[in-house]
């Protein structure tokens, strides 16, 4: 069976159980104040994380994936009882993080006021801008979460083949490839060997993209290279997805 019915994980029958209890008080006693307040809390930004269960459709958890694939990063609140999705880019690349942040707050996912530009210290002492947004905290994001952390540290899945779709391809080009010289690279830095052995099987797999593995330049970090031959197969597969800014990235 598929792994996309994960998308509705094991917190989703509890909720179902939350609700049929309260139609049940709702039908047979006094409504209580307590479930009023949750009736009235309509906006999922005033909800705890533990209410926010949701169903999240194919073109959302694709978004979700891709960025994973490059910066972004699923971030657990104990506290909240759920996690939520953060994104970041460096601010050379605004557009991009802005048109993401466009479809996730039009999807109610996030708050609608525009991240702003902020500086950090980077390497060496240097100044660098940045843009940031997360989601709000989702109980049925934890799946993720497991599913892309072990040990606290972010791996590829086992399953990714099932979640690389055109749309979550194109997201992470934009998120973190780069040209280079006819082809593309991805910069795979932060991931295993075996990590981009699942990665170019899948787009072999699922696309039949052409890719290697080299040296990053450094111990224990590597970068994916598409073929020059699988170019064109690519860009007929994600340019509908690839906003005006980031299409110089495949030639």
């Amino acid at each position: 069976m598929s792994l996309w019915g994960l998308i509705v994980e094991p917190q989703m029958y509890s909720f179902c159980l939350i609700l049929i209890l309260i139609l049940f008080h709702l039908l047979f006693f006094k409504i209580s104040p307590i479930y009023l307040n949750l009736i009235k809390k309509s906006k999922v930004s005033r909800l705890k994380g533990i209410y926010r269960v949701g169903l999240h459709n194919r073109d959302t958890i694709s978004i979700i994936f891709g960025s994973l694939l490059g910066n972004a990063h699923v971030e657990k609140r104990l506290i909240e009882v759920g996690s939520r999705i953060n994104f970041y880019q460096e601010a050379v690349h605004i557009e991009y993080l802005l048109h993401l942040h466009t479809i996730l707050s039009g999807l109610g996912y996030c708050n609608t006021n525009l991240p702003n530009i902020r500086t950090r210290l980077g390497p060496k002492g240097k100044i660098r801008k940045v843009i940031r947004f997360a989601t709000w905290t989702y109980t049925s994001f934890n799946w993720i979460h497991d599913l892309w952390y072990k040990d606290q540290i972010k791996c590829v899945p086992n399953c990714i083949n099932q979640y690389l779709t055109p749309l979550a391809l194109a997201i992470w080009i934009m998120d973190n490839g780069a040209k280079v010289g006819y082809g593309l690279k991805f910069l795979t830095n932060s991931f295993s060997y075996n990590d981009c052995l699942l990665l170019i099987k899948a787009l072999n797999d699922n696309f039949n993209i052409k890719a290697s593995i080299q040296s990053a330049g450094s111990k224990n970090q590597y970068v994916i290279f598409i073929w020059k031959e699988s170019m064109d197969e690519l860009r007929s597969i994600v340019s509908q997805y690839i906003i005006p800014e980031m299409k110089y990235k495949l030639n």
